[in-house]
């Protein structure tokens, strides 16, 4: 394959400079998922055929309704270091292909030097003492290497890929920035739900303390009534405690992601005053999942590590290089514009390997690493499925299960009215009251954290889907700077 390559580059690279590439063909490894997503009782098919639109295709700002939310993203959005740093490394890979970009292009610079020197009569060709001089202004090309076989080329194909790479890295990190601040900030709304149920409870245990107290004391209720309501108005202070420790831990947590203290007015209240999410769809192929940057930036770390075999191959072919200069020179300063005092050079230069194992081991480590970019392409798709699935089944079932859980939370409700009724009327012991008490206490938690699993799940699934993104061309690409990619098809059994 290479010594073919290397016969049609020959006459070709004789008569332009630019030269062939010897990068292999590239051709998109096939996906190793199916081409659907999951069915079964774990997952809603009417969320497929919804008229909802592609999370990709909805801007955030759509998904999250909530103003006060979608203020405290930006704020993220806005100050958050890991993305300022996401966004200085696309600069970064910018500038690196733009250094390599430049490869390509002869170096023009100008000397101007100046010699003077004596040499004693011994070594004087006249046998007298001489003062020669010498002074020179050239312009010319300092090495420059004539790309026949797309060494150059390849390298700038390398860095053009990384430089995308590194963009949909950038992408990635908006994604799961804009999804950890949603999911923090709904935690936030949470721990201050749970806080608020537990000083509620509390406040309702300690009136049936002061109650029971007073019952005690003139002899209608037994000593054990009055320990047991006890036992539940520490239970709540503990509660109280716990929520208002993990409250604030909440919050450093939503500063920390926010990259800038959070305004108490940006804060939620409560996790029943957050606005419902937005609907989205994950379409009925999974092949929706190569529209994610994280699946993208894969791609484009294989694409490189295919371009850089372009470059091993290139080392084991003769570099022709060139240096030449025109310019002026005369052994006397005021004489080096004076006419006849021109001057000029060409030198060619050609550099053939004969015996250098290591250009054909780096050649077979740039294969092997093209075969691990190929793994690990595959292995982003497999993991993007996944999660995906996963986010599926959760939109499937939380819906039943938040179903459930409210009705949980009426007939517990009731029947802690019914059992203390009973007790009032003195049919019942207080154990029972308190047994229902536990358990409704017990019920609204597992209410506010099911709300909290259903919100949170609805978040991950416009993340794992490609949402939050932005889909705008590449800078490059914007102002022309970028050469349309090669069209590679992989070759991966012939190229040896």
């Amino acid at each position: 394959m290479i010594i073919r390559k290397m016969l049609v580059c020959l006459p070709l690279g004789a008569l332009v400079l630019g030269g062939c590439s010897l990068i292999p063909d590239y051709r998109r490894p096939d996906a190793p998922i199916p081409g659907e997503w999951p069915s079964g009782p774990a997952y809603r098919e009417s969320l497929r055929t919804s008229d909802a639109p592609l999370a990709a295709d909805l801007e955030w700002r759509a998904f999250f309704t909530d103003e006060r939310m979608r203020q405290v993203i930006e704020l993220g959005l806005q100050n958050n270091r890991d993305l300022r740093v996401a966004a200085l490394n696309v600069e970064r890979a910018r500038a690196l292909y733009g250094i390599q970009r430049a490869e390509l292009l002869p170096w023009v610079g100008a000397t101007g030097s100046g010699y003077k020197g004596r040499v004693p009569a011994d070594l004087s060709s006249s046998g007298t003492p001489q003062t020669n001089e010498e002074y020179r202004v050239e312009l010319g090309i300092a090495s420059w290497e004539m790309d026949f076989f797309g060494r150059i080329r390849s390298l700038e194909q390398q860095a053009l890929e990384t430089y995308f790479a590194t963009e949909e890295a950038q992408r990635s990190t908006r994604i799961l920035l804009i999804s950890e601040i949603a999911i923090a900030y709904l935690s936030l709304a949470t721990e201050r739900e749970n806080l608020r149920l537990a000083q509620s409870t509390l406040e309702a245990q300690q009136d049936s303390y002061n109650l029971i107290e007073r019952r005690y004391e003139v002899g209608l209720a037994p000593k054990i009534d009055l320990r047991q309501v006890q036992t539940r108005v520490d239970s709540a202070r503990v509660d109280i405690a716990l929520f208002t420790e993990r409250t604030a831990q909440v919050e450093n947590a939503l500063d920390l992601l926010v990259g800038a203290p959070v305004p108490d007015e940006l804060k939620p209240g409560g996790l029943s005053a957050v606005v419902a999410l937005g609907a989205v769809s994950p379409g009925l192929s999974s092949e929706v999942l190569l529209r994610r940057p994280d699946v993208l930036q894969a791609e484009r770390v294989l694409k490189a590590a295919n371009a850089n075999i372009g470059a091993a191959r290139a080392a084991l072919f003769p570099r022709i290089s060139l240096t030449t200069a025109v310019g002026t020179a005369s052994a006397e300063l005021s004489g080096l514009f004076r006419s006849g005092s021109g001057i000029w050079n060409v030198a060619p230069r050609a550099e053939l390997p004969i015996f250098y194992p290591g250009l054909w081991s780096a050649l077979k480590v740039s294969q092997v690493d093209r075969e691990i970019a190929v793994a690990r392409y595959e292995g982003a798709i497999q993991n993007a499925f996944r999660e995906v699935n996963n986010a599926l089944a959760g939109e499937g079932t939380l819906g039943n299960r938040m179903a459930a859980q409210e009705s949980l939370v009426e007939a517990t409700a009731e029947t802690y009215q019914l059992s203390k009724s009973r007790y009032e009327k003195g049919i019942d012991t207080y154990l029972n009251v308190l047994d229902a008490q536990r358990s409704l206490y017990g019920a609204q938690q597992g209410l506010i954290a099911t709300r909290f699993a259903r919100l949170a799940n609805q978040v991950r699934l416009y993340a794992v889907l490609g949402g939050g993104g932005e889909n705008a061309a590449t800078p490059l690409e914007a102002d022309g700077q970028v050469p349309q990619p090669s069209t590679y098809a992989s070759d991966r059994t012939g190229e040896r």
